[in-house]
């Protein structure tokens, strides 16, 4: 073998898994047909279930630091320009503020930590440069993925670099490809759902004095998105450097959007476009997420409208599951089932983030569609219809903003290594309400020397055993043992802890999710063993 493992792709998804793994000491080679990231406008934010996850890959300062300062509201604006006062204005906490919400709040249903604002083409670097400090890790731009052969014992890819095509032999590839997916494409495997919904063009501009001078809002103006109440679907998005900006709308020329970039603005401001090109929007989800020996992560399985930010934060998810399966696999301790939960977990997240992202995005186009020519006129025709494109907006663009439900509340059903039960909490795109059910992540709570539980959580399976239960867990950690796997006992005593998870002991699995939950084991505790590690189907 050349690799252990083999990743298609340096996105932010094939980035993340990359640095998971190569953390974990599993040997990869990270192929990007790029000869270095791309200064062009995709994600713009980090959402609070991605930031927890960096936060545990060591990264999150540096993402922080990296990505917009944190005194910046993430507010939200519809206009008919920036140089008049705003039809409506919706006000969502900068970092510092969500913060000190999160800092108020012990019940659960706050993250640990606020998203971030960070544009791609900044955390691509910034995760790339990361990813070379790990020996394990070989990253190489400039190699384009040609094609693959699998066999019982690997996989044999054909990479195109320069004129020549080398070869890379690997125990496993992950396609982290986009939506174009050579790797999908090659394995058969079709999208699924409503595509080419609307064709829009996305140009990137740069004024370095926008910023400072909106005069919409209580003050500056500054906020996140200004949504152009027009019939262009026009709509303006602040990127990490408060000096760059990206503008979506239906024109025909890349030469209109400078037109309509100087309209939105309505004041006069140097600027330069850098970059244009037409998108079109999808909700598309693959039949599969892999077969054999190769896998697939990302927008190569999963394409939404950017309405709701869960295009690469659900990536990043798949990153997460997929990788500690791979590392026990490789490993000798992770039994069959641990890759077989790679599909059945995420797909169906992959599906209801999808239609997340429809809910989001069916409530924008109802309010847009409430747009006429007259508003724009000072006569009471005029009035009475901007009053009902607010009245509607007001209902329905919070859909595209509040997703909390969706981004922590997703919980694994009917995984093979999850010890699973009927029933379970509804699975909500806006409202969070935190649960120990087995499948979801486990909550966010602060104990009594004022540290996140998460920060005391190492890596690998942990049996919490809470609030000072005297029920032992002794049995349940020598049977995970007996199978190889990476198991720690941690003692939390504090009330705040057994108030919120309701139950004295529960084992989590390496990303946090919940495996099993009780308040004394079962006579049979190999079979949660056996279940959480890949070896066996739990009988309940």
């Amino acid at each position: 073998m050349d690799t252990e493992v083999l990743i298609v792709g340096a996105g932010p998804v094939g980035l993340t898994l990359a640095y998971d793994i190569g953390r974990r000491g599993i040997r990869c080679i990270l192929i990007e047909q790029n000869e270095a990231p791309q200064f062009l406008p995709k994600m713009e934010r980090c959402n609070a279930r991605s930031m927890e996850i960096f936060r545990r890959l060591g990264l999150v300062d540096k993402i922080r630091t990296a990505g917009l300062r944190s005194d910046v509201p993430m507010d939200v604006f519809i206009i008919l320009a920036m140089n008049e006062p705003p039809l409506l204005s919706q006000h969502y906490p900068s970092v510092d503020q969500a913060r000190a919400a999160i800092r108020a709040s012990n019940d659960g249903r706050q993250p640990l930590e606020p998203y971030q604002l960070i544009s791609q083409y900044t955390l691509e670097p910034l995760l790339k440069a990361e990813c070379e400090t790990l020996p394990s890790v070989s990253v190489r731009y400039g190699r384009e993925f040609v094609s693959f052969e699998q066999d019982a014992t690997g996989v044999t890819a054909q990479v195109r670099n320069g004129g020549a095509i080398e070869t890379i032999r690997a125990a496993y590839m992950v396609g982290c490809d986009g939506g174009g997916s050579a790797v999908r494409k090659q394995l058969g495997i079709k999208l699924r759902g409503e595509g080419n919904l609307l064709e829009l063009r996305q140009a990137l501009f740069r004024s370095d004095e926008l910023f400072d001078r909106i005069p919409i809002g209580n003050g500056p103006g500054h906020g996140r998105h200004y949504h152009v109440a027009d019939d262009r679907a026009t709509f303006l998005i602040m990127q990490d450097s408060t000096r760059h900006w990206t503008l979506h709308a239906v024109v025909e020329r890349d030469d209109d959007m400078k037109t309509l970039f100087e309209r939105t603005v309505a004041i006069p401001v140097r600027y330069e476009m850098l970059s244009c090109a037409p998108w079109r929007m999808n909700l598309l989800l693959a039949e599969s997420y892999g077969e054999g020996r190769v896998f697939l992560a990302g927008d190569a399985v999963h394409l939404v409208v950017p309405t709701g930010g869960l295009g690469m934060n659900t990536g990043v998810g798949d990153a997460i599951d997929l990788s500690w399966k791979l590392a026990a696999t490789l490993q000798g301790w992770g039994g069959p089932n641990l890759l077989r939960s790679y599909q059945i977990e995420r797909r169906q997240v992959g599906e209801r983030n999808v239609g997340a992202s429809r809910y989001a995005s069916l409530g924008r186009r109802k309010w847009r569609a409430q747009y006429r020519p007259e508003m724009r006129d000072d006569t009471p025709v005029g009035e009475a219809v901007r009053d009902n494109l607010v009245r509607v907006a007001k209902a329905e663009q919070p859909k595209s903003n509040e997703m909390i439900g969706a981004e922590l509340g997703y919980r694994y059903v009917d995984s093979p290594i999850i010890c699973d039960i009927p029933g379970g909490p509804e699975h909500l795109f806006r409202e969070y309400r935190p649960t120990t059910w087995p499948g979801a992540r486990l909550p966010h709570v602060w104990l009594d020397d004022g540290t996140s539980v998460q920060d005391r959580i190492p890596d690998g399976y942990t049996i919490l055993r809470v609030g000072g239960t005297k029920a032992g867990s002794g049995r349940l950690h020598r049977a995970m043992q007996s199978y190889g796997a990476p198991v720690t006992t941690l003692d939390i005593p504090d009330a705040a802890a057994r108030d919120l998870y309701q139950y004295d002991i529960i084992l989590l699995r390496p990303d946090m999710h919940i495996v099993w939950r009780g308040n004394r084991l079962p006579v049979n505790v190999r079979t949660i063993a056996a279940t959480a590690t890949g070896h066996e189907v739990s009988i309940t």
